[in-house]
């Protein structure tokens, strides 16, 4: 049995990856995703800020964050970085996907002898293909991912200027080395490897989980309609993005001041910025971002899970 479709071929509510026409899958998918950054990225930027205001800042909840940009830089400042996020996150994607996709089928046959329900080995296959995915993808991402931080904080709370992607990459080359490029590394890996994982695995076993309350465990009589099948998915993209938000901003908090405070010598340790949110806020300084992350995160899933389905039954081979 697949992960990915139902006892069932009428009850079929997604492709499998090796029906797939991978060139259109790529291409298609790189215009899609694009889009969706555009809608989504202002978020991002709102929520990188609060993680970087110091104890003093004016700007306390999101949404003062994201009026003070509008009175200072107006719509562009909710897009600093953007450029170098959609260029770079191409490839970023093109990793993660395959990853994600050929782990959750190898990992399926590695748990079909076991005999668990259809909810767990959803649970473990997507959660194994969100991991390695994560994994594998962090050596693309997180240059990218300093770049476009830095950008997105520059000016703010005496945060240094740039030119451009290129400028950042360039003073982190001259100051740092390529390690300047790799701040956070480890962190980004403990943020998005355990989040990827509890998002897939959310995901999935959520969706096996609300077939199986809906039509019980005789699902061979039953074909759902296409609205369904979608509201299902979003449903199940809502899950995952509430439980991987609440679990991991602790440490996407940490990782987010690391790549953007500091230089040289003043570089800041894990262990010194989790003292420092801790004197200021208490244990919650650790959940600066909750709200814009928890926001961020469902839209993103919920939005990006439903495209990602799409995508895949656009581009599913006649073969």
């Amino acid at each position: 049995m697949d992960v990915n479709a139902r006892s069932s071929p009428s009850f079929q509510t997604e492709i499998n990856w090796d029906k797939l026409d991978k060139t259109k899958f790529y291409l298609v998918g790189a215009g899609i995703f694009s889009g969706l950054t555009v809608a989504l990225y202002p978020i991002s930027v709102v929520k990188t800020r609060l993680q970087v205001a110091d104890h003093y800042a004016a700007e306390k909840n999101a949404f003062s964050v994201f009026r003070g940009i509008l009175r200072t830089d107006g719509i562009p400042g909710l897009y600093r970085g953007f450029a170098t996020v959609v260029t770079g996150t191409i490839p970023v994607r093109i990793i993660y996907l395959t990853a994600l996709e050929t782990t959750k089928v190898a990992a399926l046959k590695m748990v079909e002898p076991f005999k668990l329900s259809e909810p767990a080995q959803a649970a473990i296959a997507n959660g194994a293909g969100g991991l390695v995915a994560s994994l594998c993808s962090q050596s693309v991402f997180v240059p990218v991912d300093v770049v476009s931080q830095r950008l997105m904080v520059q000016g703010y709370s005496g945060h240094a200027n740039y030119s451009g992607g290129f400028d950042v990459a360039r003073k982190i080359l001259k100051s740092e080395g390529i390690r300047g490029l790799y701040r956070g590394f480890g962190l980004s890996a403990i943020t998005y490897a355990p989040s990827g994982a509890v998002w897939w695995g959310s995901y999935g076993s959520s969706q096996r989980f609300i077939w199986r309350h809906l039509f019980g465990s005789d699902q061979s009589q039953h074909a759902p309609t296409e609205g369904m099948i979608v509201a299902v998915q979003a449903a199940g993209g809502i899950i995952a993005g509430a439980t991987a938000s609440c679990i991991t901003t602790p440490f996407d908090t940490i990782k987010t001041r690391l790549q953007v405070m500091g230089h040289g010598d003043n570089k800041p340790t894990a262990r010194q910025v989790v003292k420092q949110l801790i004197a200021e806020d208490g244990w919650t300084g650790l959940y600066r971002g909750l709200g814009p992350r928890f926001f961020s995160m469902s839209a993103w899933g919920t939005s990006m899970i439903l495209a990602y389905e799409y995508l895949k039954r656009l581009c599913a081979s006649n073969d």
